[in-house]
């Protein structure tokens, strides 16, 4: 849970910077993929890429340790992150109602690490591999028509992409049981991390840079937790301690419901943005 936690705060605070970063990149044209070169050229991404990448480290050690489902509420757990980060770094009032939330998360993930057992011993078949693969290939196909869609529509639906992304990579770091090189390059679970966490940032940034950003924040939230904890219960094994799966669904239900409400740091750093 260390893991999962250390991941949630990187994640937490690359948000911070990357919605900085992909607002200052304007709007431009070019599509979704050009937006991300743009934001690319920012300091504040590159940064927030950095963490990214130490938080998916840690992701990685969790989900080899953990559950899905108590390392899928960790990272919905960054909301929160984000909101502190924002609180202290650019001077964004939190309401009482959202301090609370902020400790309503932390009280799902404080029985969630009471009542999560070891890592499910299932391995996976091919045809999960295969439907992992498959889903990131159509989120990423996703990501590029992103600059079609428009009205209400556009944040959730570009919110619930990111989040699915970020799920497919999450059940393939269980799917890949082995880092030989020769078993990567042939298992369909290694190119479904690769394109399904490319699909989520590519929409992410999207989200992050106009439409409504809190229900795109939502969306993320829900995609990258409920179809993985699934997954990861119906056919990975996941369990709970003994007598104490009711203590898991209910913790996971608070962090989740925490985290929604606190979706709007999603774009907490448009001020200072457009003060710059």
């Amino acid at each position: 849970m260390v893991c999962a936690l250390g991941a949630a705060v990187c994640f937490g605070a690359a948000t911070v910077l990357q919605a900085v970063a992909a607002r200052q990149a304007g709007p431009g044209g070019g599509g979704e993929a050009a937006l991300l070169l743009r934001a690319l050229r920012q300091w504040r991404y590159l940064v927030g890429l950095g963490l990214d990448g130490l938080g998916f480290l840690f992701q990685i050690a969790a989900l080899r340790t953990l559950p899905i489902y108590a390392v899928g509420a960790a990272l919905a757990a960054s909301l929160a992150v984000t909101a502190v980060v924002a609180a202290r770094l650019l001077a964004v009032r939190l309401s009482g109602t959202e301090w609370g939330a902020v400790g309503v998360v932390c009280a799902g993930l404080a029985m969630l690490g009471l009542a999560s057992g070891p890592e499910g011993g299932g391995s996976g078949s091919d045809t999960l591999r295969w439907v992992m693969l498959g889903v990131a290939v159509g989120l990423l196909a996703l990501g590029f028509a992103g600059g079609l869609l428009s009205g209400p529509a556009r944040g959730p639906v570009l919110g619930l992409g990111a989040g699915l992304g970020f799920g497919v990579v999450e059940v393939s770091v269980r799917l890949i049981d082995s880092l030989a090189p020769g078993a990567l390059l042939t298992n369909p679970a290694a190119y479904a991390l690769l394109i399904g966490g490319g699909a989520a940032f590519m929409l992410l940034t999207s989200a992050l840079q106009r439409g409504s950003v809190t229900a795109a924040t939502a969306g993320m939230v829900i995609g990258e937790t409920i179809g993985p904890a699934a997954i990861g219960v119906v056919w990975l094994g996941d369990r709970t301690r003994e007598g104490l799966a009711w203590l898991a669904v209910l913790g996971f239900a608070v962090a989740v419901a925490g985290a929604l409400a606190l979706a709007r740091f999603g774009e907490a750093p448009a001020a200072p943005a457009a003060q710059e």
